[in-house]
């Protein structure tokens, strides 16, 4: 599992950069821990619960051979434990070192090259700096923005089955733009438009263009 900063290549909070001047600036924004878990979790599975069903199978496969309710038992025994160990896979990613600026109360600035997350006082706080090819993704939901940060590279010579896992079994990790912190509607249709220029929203008939 690709951990938070492994992915894009970023790194932790520093001394606050400058943007461009006419960069869009939001107020600041905070997403806990748990609303993090709740949209996870909800992705996760709707994407992962076929392979709940691995489990099950393999748990009942001896059946074929050796009728028992034993190996019912034994299925349902093993797919709890995949169960319990991806969500734990998800709760971790809010218990580790690395991803607690996730969770700080942060503000953003976005303009056409980068994408600044900024923690403390306007002028003297940190910052956290982002290019766009850092970004996957974004989709938009029907209150916030969430931006999804690219998974990281996995190692050279990785076997291909734990490639595969790699993989499989990443946690998305996003960042959080509600459409509360726009200082106008117009910042928001402004940052609409940046994304779809990046390509990371589909094209849209009419949309707002800069």
């Amino acid at each position: 599992m690709n951990q938070p900063n492994q992915r894009g290549g970023g790194g932790g909070f520093r001394q606050a950069q400058q943007a461009s001047p006419l960069a869009i600036r939001t107020k600041k924004s905070q997403l806990t821990t748990d609303a993090y878990t709740k949209m996870v979790m909800g992705e996760v599975w709707k994407k992962d619960w076929v392979y709940a069903l691995i489990p099950f199978v393999l748990g009942l496969l001896p059946a074929i051979f050796l009728p028992s309710w034993w190996w019912i038992a034994l299925a349902v025994v093993l797919t709890i434990l995949f169960v319990l160990f991806r969500s734990a896979q998800v709760t971790g990613i809010t218990q580790m070192e690395q991803s607690k600026p996730l969770f700080e109360r942060m503000a953003f600035e976005m303009d056409n090259k980068q994408l600044l997350l900024r923690v403390g006082p306007d002028k003297e706080g940190k910052a956290m700096q982002l290019s766009w090819d850092m970004i996957d993704r974004a989709r938009r939901d029907a209150d916030a923005y969430l931006l999804y940060l690219k998974p990281g590279t996995p190692p050279e010579g990785l076997a291909a089955w734990r490639l595969w896992l790699a993989r499989t079994f990443d946690v998305p990790v996003f960042l959080h733009l509600p459409y509360k912190i726009f200082n106008a509607d117009n910042d928001r249709k402004l940052f609409e438009a940046l994304l779809r220029r990046k390509n990371l929203l589909p094209a849209e008939a009419g949309a707002t263009t800069v």
